[in-house]
């Protein structure tokens, strides 16, 4: 059964604009969808060749223009040379894709740039991946050619070896070249992912998801040749490079949240402990009670850093952001509201009742001098940390209730 194509939330529905010979009724194998704002100076050129290429290769297919609002002819030209152009209001790279998605006729997508700096000669190896079962095929230009003058050196050198280091790191997506414009792809996959951004950070997108829906990725070289453009490109280095970053970081609430906050706690708690019996010498260095101050400090900042990114990742899950979630509904439905606040209720007692053992020996005492202020602090931090405890429980379990399910309740009672 077919799965329902998906858009990004609040994104209108392209209008699509025939072209003559596209109105003939055939099966269509492979969709070159090519996003395209204000480049009349190209796109004449790759349009022709897409067409040129499926038709020699005897590939049965049509070129979509996805237009993002042109302003210089390009929509005309685009028409006049055969393709389909579809109107996407939207703004954006990605959302200029998204409407030629949703528009493609093929069961196989292939997707470049206009400027020209794609070859388009290089589809059919890209198709045959896909006819041998591959749901995504990657082109790679660092292992093929990067003709003089079609990179500029921070890109080739700095942003994109960068960016793919992280999202290999962060999920384990196992490709070289993750900024590369040309890809192809089946449309079930494309409908299955729900991608939803809309800017450049949309390719960053695709190869996330796709790694976390266990799809079978291919890599091929390819050539990147100089852009035919007069004019400056779309893409701006640090903006967009920035836009890769952080969707990558939210994606990853892990390392974004759990394992930063989980060693802060630790040392924090080390710190603590390690304070608690009286002054410490480092060298000629002694670390006393401010010390300890800070160590309390850090182990309540890592406390909240992981709430926030637990209450990320329930987020996460509650949103269907990801297909690959199973793990985390285990542990959900393991994890009971009534279980926090019984761990939360446990360190507020054990704190509670140091802090009344100190409160009694300085009542006995006349309310003299407080000699146990690292006992103090010990219970103080327990009785905070259960506080957290409670409310970050109730709060994950409100989350929860988003998908009509609340988390830690067994469906089966």
């Amino acid at each position: 059964m077919d799965v329902p194509p998906t858009h990004p939330r609040g994104q209108a529905d392209p209008v699509i604009e025939e072209h003559p010979e596209s109105a003939r009724s055939f099966e269509v194998e492979v969709s070159v969808v090519i996003p395209c704002l204000n480049e009349e100076d190209s796109i004449a050129f790759c349009v022709d060749e897409a067409t040129q290429v499926l038709r020699a290769a005897g590939i049965c297919g049509e070129v979509i223009v996805a237009d993002n609002g042109s302003t210089d002819g390009s929509a005309q030209i685009s028409r006049q040379h055969g393709a389909r152009v579809v109107s996407v209001a939207a703004k954006g790279y990605g959302s200029a894709l998204q409407g030629g998605f949703k528009e493609a006729r093929g069961r196989f997508i292939i997707m470049a740039d206009a400027d020209g700096s794609y070859n388009f000669s290089e589809m059919p190896r890209f198709v045959g991946k896909l006819r041998e079962g591959f749901d995504l095929v990657m082109g790679n230009r660092f292992a093929g050619e990067i003709q003089p003058g079609a990179m500029p050196w921070l890109h080739r050198y700095v942003g994109t070896p960068v960016m793919s280091a992280i999202i290999n790191l962060l999920f384990q997506a196992g490709t070289g070249d993750v900024n590369c414009g040309m890809r192809a792809f089946t449309k079930r996959l494309w409908e299955h992912m729900d991608l939803r951004t809309t800017g450049m950070e949309f390719a960053s997108e695709f190869v996330i998801k796709a790694a976390r829906s266990g799809a079978r990725v291919a890599e091929i070289p390819i050539t990147l040749r100089p852009d035919r453009r007069r004019r400056p490109p779309h893409l701006r280095s640090f903006r967009d490079g920035w836009r890769h970053l952080r969707f990558m970081l939210l994606y990853a609430p892990d390392w974004l949240f759990i394992l930063p906050g989980v060693l802060l706690f630790l040392l924090g708690v080390a710190l603590v402990l390690w304070l608690l019996p009286g002054p410490r010498h480092l060298g000629r260095i002694e670390i006393d009670l401010h010390t300890m101050l800070f160590g309390m400090m850090f182990a309540l900042l890592g406390t909240q850093i992981v709430s926030i990114g637990l209450f990320a990742k329930v987020f996460s899950y509650t949103e269907r952001f990801s297909r690959t979630h199973h793990g985390l509904e285990r542990w959900l439905k393991r994890i009971t509201l009534e279980q926090g606040l019984a761990l939360g209720a446990i360190f507020i007692l054990i704190g509670g009742s140091g802090a009344i053992w100190v409160l009694w020996k300085w009542v006995a005492s006349g309310f003299g001098p407080l000699h146990d202020v690292r006992f103090v602090l010990f219970s103080s931090l327990w009785v905070l940390l259960g506080v957290q405890v409670v409310f970050s429980s109730f709060f994950l379990s409100m989350l929860g209730i988003n998908r009509g399910t609340y988390i830690g309740d067994d469906e089966s009672a």
